[in-house]
């Protein structure tokens, strides 16, 4: 406990000018102690209101929906659900970098884990990055705090050297089997979370879309218009073809290593989207999805596969188009009405009933979890549903990830309603 300060002997009392400092800290301390403990029970307090949830039955409803059924209620995951916005997880942020986390198989499988426990979603996404199967084909990363994820090898220079033989060559990952010693981590990550999971709800794996990662590559990290791959596209556009299909070998193999490890559904994250006009999507990235999808379906024929654009909205009909009859699922992101993305499937034939069907994922505003209150959660989660067609008719999902600073209480709201409501009346 804290105490005045004892007058040394011999020495003169202090004045009130030298003790009113001391008197301030004092008290400050004093306050802040106060104002640390009220917070923790407030903290504390709301974790507890939030207690834990289960996956409503049929456990298995967001396979059963991406599969083409119909369900009696809508399944819900949230991109990044595992994420900062959680007191739970700062508690591994703010100790352990990102590459410890998600490369130590006790605390990836806890990352994913803690929010299923929470709030019960309909699904458990694997905690790891769309980066991580880099290192397997010499491509080195890291992930910075602050910063965020930083591609060593300085590719914008030497793509076209380190694709000739040689030590230092970009190789494809020609089998699932080759990732078991690069990436024996993520093999008993998700073979622990299939035993926890099991018979609860369902189990995603993901990865990078070949075009995404090529560029993340490249860039050297994050960018807003991918200018430096971008260059080599429409100036050495057959070396930026040879990166391509080694990186889109590389993630097919890596996509089926998951579901051999426990994955029950595949999202494909398309993740830079927005970089790319209509024709350098269909151009550079769309092949290279499909052949990822063709690769999966012919090793696993029942796993379903999502695709989601972020930022691909204004060429959505392409996607539709070009996608429809090797994706079971396709995501829509928040800058396009749900309502127009289910015309789109309909009108161009990829509706339930269709020969190549496209199920819709999405897309409700991150920020309406970020800042609306709770009626306004709920309403947007059922306009969406609506939209879509209707309760249990398609996966609700953000249109983007979870918001760093969001109130764990709103993705409580957002997942209640998915799985409650049954539709307009």
């Amino acid at each position: 406990s804290a105490s005045a300060p004892s007058r040394p002997r011999g020495s003169p009392w202090p004045t009130s000018a030298t003790l009113a400092p001391a008197l301030l800290a004092f008290s400050t301390a004093v306050a802040r102690g106060r104002t640390a403990r009220q917070q923790g029970a407030c903290r504390a307090e709301a974790k507890k209101s939030l207690g834990t949830r289960t996956t409503p039955d049929p456990t298995d409803l967001l396979l059963r929906v991406a599969k083409g059924e119909v369900g009696d209620h809508t399944p819900v995951w949230l991109m990044r659900q595992a994420g900062r916005y959680m007191r739970e997880f700062r508690a591994y942020s703010e100790r352990y970098p990102f590459r410890q986390r998600s490369e130590t198989p006790s605390m990836a499988t806890e990352l994913s884990l803690q929010c299923w426990r929470q709030y019960g979603m309909d699904g458990v996404i694997v905690f790891s990055d769309i980066l991580t199967p880099l290192p397997a084909m010499g491509i080195e990363f890291d992930v910075i705090r602050g910063r965020g994820p930083i591609v060593l090898g300085d590719l914008a220079r030497t793509l076209k050297d380190r694709l000739q033989e040689g030590p230092r060559s970009i190789r494809a990952v020609l089998s699932s089997k080759d990732f078991h010693e690069s990436h024996e981590f993520l093999h008993k990550t998700l073979k622990t979370l299939r035993s926890e999971t099991e018979g609860k709800c369902s189990l995603l794996g993901f990865v990078g879309a070949p075009w995404t990662l090529a560029a993340y590559a490249v860039e050297a990290g994050s960018t807003k218009e991918a200018a430096v791959f971008k260059k080599w596209m429409y100036g050495k556009p057959e070396v930026v073809d040879e990166f391509l299909h080694r990186m889109t070998v590389t993630i097919g193999n890596y996509a089926i290593y998951q579901v051999e490890s426990g994955a029950q559904c595949i999202q494909i994250f398309e993740s830079w989207a927005h970089c790319l006009t209509p024709e350098l999507w269909k151009r550079f990235a769309a092949p290279c999805a499909i052949q990822v999808a063709e690769r999966l379906r012919k090793a696993c024929p029942d796993v379903p596969i999502i695709y989601f654009a972020n930022g691909g909205s204004p060429y959505f009909s392409e996607q539709v188009e070009t996608l429809a009859g090797h994706i079971d699922v396709i995501g829509v992101d928040a800058h396009m009405r749900m309502e127009q993305a289910a015309e789109i499937i309909d009108r161009l034939g990829a509706g339930r009933g269709s020969s190549s069907p496209l199920i819709l994922q999405g897309n409700v505003d991150p920020y309406v979890l970020r800042y609306g209150d709770e009626e306004r959660i709920r309403q947007a989660v059922r306009q969406t549903i609506d939209a879509a067609g209707g309760a249990g008719r398609h996966i609700l999902n953000l249109g983007h990830g979870v918001l760093q600073g969001t109130p764990e209480e709103n993705v409580l709201y957002f997942v209640e309603e998915a799985q409650a409501y049954s539709g307009s009346h």
